[in-house]
């Protein structure tokens, strides 16, 4: 049985497009912001929704023009981790977390995001 909704939230995106309709500019906004900023821009977006229907995966990545390949790559390290968070959170399996973070790590290591270790 589904739980009543009690309060409803509002995430806004507006992509702003060049000429060659490449991503200038990526601006989010959410109804529920404390501080009432309003949009606050952002280099890249990645969005991933899970399709309740068809099981499937439905996927939103953009980047600006502006976007730094070591910006990427910090962008991807921080997600990866995030992401074997967010599965050990779901799942509690404790296994496939850890292997995932250790792949977090060797991607840190090589992009140079984690500095190599003192010897």
């Amino acid at each position: 049985m589904q739980k009543p909704i009690v309060k409803r939230s509002r995430i806004e995106i507006e992509i702003g497009l060049n000429a060659d309709k490449h991503p200038e500019s990526i601006i989010w906004q959410t109804s529920d912001d404390p501080q009432g900023k309003g949009g606050q821009e952002c280099k890249a977006m990645l969005l991933s929704l899970f399709d309740k229907e068809h099981l499937d995966t439905l996927k939103i990545d953009l980047w600006t023009t502006e976007m730094q390949v070591a910006e990427m790559d910090r962008l991807m390290f921080h997600t990866l981790r995030s992401l074997a968070d967010t599965y050990f959170r779901a799942t509690n399996n404790i296994d496939m977390a850890n292997d995932m973070q250790s792949f977090v790590d060797y991607f840190g290591k090589k992009t140079g995001i984690i500095p190599p270790e003192e010897k």
